[in-house]
């Protein structure tokens, strides 16, 4: 299952309906699947992926890798503004821009990337993420413009 091509009922699914889709099909994108995340909350605009990070993530320094941040920002803003996609749009990032806050190890535990939609025009979209451990602690934050497209 692809976000594009989802069909509810055989017609074309909105962004929401997609994003719920995929959701209820266990939230792993092919990323996901690769670093052990998973979407676990959708509503309109808004999104939460879910992971922990471990070894698996680590940089030559030890500590896990901005890229697997990176990633989960980049999924929550993207998602976030998937959902609020009409049927046969689709969406790309244009720039993200991500901040560090706090380094992560293996001893970090769970993360959570909330993303929401900020501005959503009909051809751009404003989103920003944050990612948090368990306690609430800011770990990193992202602000990203999207270029919403014909899927």
């Amino acid at each position: 299952m692809t976000m594009a091509t989802t069909q509810v009922e055989g017609t074309p699914a909105d962004g929401l309906a997609r994003v719920r889709a995929l959701l209820a099909a266990g939230g792993k994108p092919p990323i996901g699947e690769t670093l052990g995340f998973a979407l676990v909350e959708v509503e309109l605009g808004r999104v939460v992926f879910e992971g922990t990070p471990g070894r698996h993530v680590y940089n030559p320094l030890g500590i896990v890798h901005g890229g697997y941040a990176a990633t989960l920002l980049d999924s929550a803003c993207g998602i976030a503004t998937a959902s609020r996609l009409a049927a046969g749009e689709s969406f790309t990032t244009l720039e993200i821009k991500v901040a560090y806050h706090r380094a992560m190890t293996e001893h970090t535990g769970p993360v959570r990337a909330e993303g929401i939609v900020k501005s959503m025009g009909r051809r751009v979209a404003y989103a920003d993420a944050k990612l948090t451990d368990s306690s609430g602690k800011l770990l990193a934050s992202a602000t990203s413009t999207l270029l919403v497209m014909a899927a």
